[in-house]
């Protein structure tokens, strides 16, 4: 059986995060912009702090398993 382990390369992991914070902090900025419902403003906020987490989450996990 052949199985296939493919290790990501945390700078990639990373650049992939930041790529879909960015996203999200571009959202806020239009929504702002176009005075959105509170619940649309949040739901970027929320985007924004989960990316930031993830992207913590990710260095540090790398720091630890010697990525």
């Amino acid at each position: 059986m052949l199985t296939l382990t493919m290790k990501p390369k945390v700078s990639s992991v990373i650049a992939f995060i930041a790529f879909g914070t960015m996203c999200w902090i571009i959202a806020a900025i239009i929504a702002l912009a176009m005075s959105a419902d509170a619940k649309i403003i949040w739901t970027c906020v929320s985007g924004i702090i989960l990316g930031l987490t993830g992207i913590r989450y990710t260095l540090r996990r790398a720091r630890r398993s010697g990525i």
